[in-house]
């Protein structure tokens, strides 16, 4: 079996949150998470998986100095040239390049932001080799660019991942030429299923949204992630429930009907029902 990702795809998300517990105890009460405390003896910060049946989805952890948000990571074959390709493209680097787990062996990261401010992380696969399930209840299904200056975001991105933003329907898309053929070696007939379910062309090369903020909007410029749900309307209650704040209730939407959310210690995702072709 190939490993799921490959470079230039989103392949991890975690949240850093002043009170590790606290967020433990929402999103396990949400999505039925169990946690595996991965934290190195005498480390100053704690870091934990979330799994679902034993598969790891997302974590949670605690890094001085990160903002309360869920963070966004693509894969990558070498952390340290991508964070070239970042510099020369007018990014900014925001935590450099650095080894992970004992001797290196869980994998390297950086932090980086795009020109228009937009935090992301670099991941180099050691023992993480990204998150083991997606697009099912609980996990991750999407990975969403907000910007102001598509052009300059597709200049960026295309730089430093090679991405290609494409139209899709009403909204557009980040496109990685080669994933189609990755996930059609992968799972054979992978194409020609989508296409029979109606999947706008090219769908099966999408590794991302990309979503322009309204003029005159405060928005900051930022990566977001959609979780996958059974239920939307269930899971905007259960987020009340649990001390969350619900956004944006439940609406239907082309392929979906998605809430937007924001837990207890301010950390904003969205909550995706996929509904079949509008």
């Amino acid at each position: 079996m190939t490993d799921r990702y490959i470079a230039g795809v989103p392949c991890w998300v975690d949240l850093t949150p002043p009170d590790v517990d606290a967020a433990q105890t929402f999103y396990g009460g949400l999505f039925g998470w169990e946690f595996e405390e991965r934290t190195p003896p005498n480390a100053p910060a704690r870091y934990a998986y979330a799994r679902i049946d034993g598969e790891t989805v997302a974590a949670i952890g605690s890094r001085e100095g990160e903002a309360t948000a869920w963070n966004s990571y693509i894969r990558v074959d070498d952390v340290d040239t991508v964070v070239d390709r970042v510099w020369a493209a007018g990014g900014e680097i925001v935590v450099p390049a650095t080894d992970l787990g004992p001797g290196g062996a869980t994998g390297r990261r950086a932090m980086v932001k795009d020109p228009g401010g937009a935090l992301l992380g670099l991941w180099q696969a050691g023992d993480n080799r990204g998150a083991e399930r997606v697009n099912a209840h609980g996990s991750v299904n999407f990975n969403d660019l907000h910007t102001r200056d598509g052009g300059a975001a597709e200049k960026f991105y295309g730089a430093v991942f090679g991405w290609e933003a494409i139209d899709v329907g009403d909204g557009q898309m980040w496109a990685l030429p080669a994933y189609g053929d990755f996930l059609e070696q992968r799972n054979p007939g992978n194409r020609e299923r989508q296409a029979e379910f109606g999947a706008p062309a090219r769908f099966e090369e999408a590794v991302a949204t990309l979503s322009l903020i309204p003029q005159g909007s405060d928005d900051a410029a930022r990566w977001d992630v959609t979780f996958a749900v059974d239920d939307a309307d269930a899971i905007a209650a259960r987020v009340e429930e649990l001390g969350g704040e619900v956004l944006q209730k439940p609406m239907d939407l082309p392929w979906v009907r998605a809430t937007v959310v924001r837990d207890p210690q301010g950390a904003v995702f969205t909550a995706s029902q996929f509904t079949g072709a509008p």
